[in-house]
């Protein structure tokens, strides 16, 4: 589900945007593409170290959208690409993937957990 593409883009530095909707709105917090990981079966990982909205977001309206992109990697049209994920989020405090994302982020106190549902180049 993950396009090659977008593994290219998470071997390069770039600002990571994602967005949840709460009550009082949507939220967006950013995070780097050298912090996320792939799980065994397919999910992207994202070390919390704060991200208590987000965590109160995800908890009433699992939906996510997430941004990130490289000018390292060659886009449709030059230098640069980007991708649009949407998909479904879970908070995870324990399990094997937290405890694997614990041991690349000391610092973490929580992991993002996000299944895929679409990856859209959008660059």
């Amino acid at each position: 589900m993950i396009p090659e593409k977008l593994l290219e883009i998470m071997k390069h530095e770039g600002v990571v945007a994602i967005a949840t909707m709460g009550k009082d709105g949507p939220h967006m917090v950013n995070t780097w593409n050298s912090y996320l990981r792939i799980s065994s079966d397919g999910r992207l990982l994202v070390p919390a170290g704060r991200m208590q909205q987000t965590e109160a977001n995800v908890a009433g309206n699992p939906d996510v959208l997430m941004t990130l992109g490289s000018r390292e990697v060659p886009g449709r049209h030059g230098p640069g690409t980007g991708f649009l994920i949407k998909g479904k989020a879970a908070v995870i405090t324990s399990g094997p993937d937290f405890d694997f994302m614990k041991t690349q982020f000391s610092w973490q106190r929580a992991t993002l957990a996000i299944t895929v549902e679409s990856a859209t180049q959008t660059l």
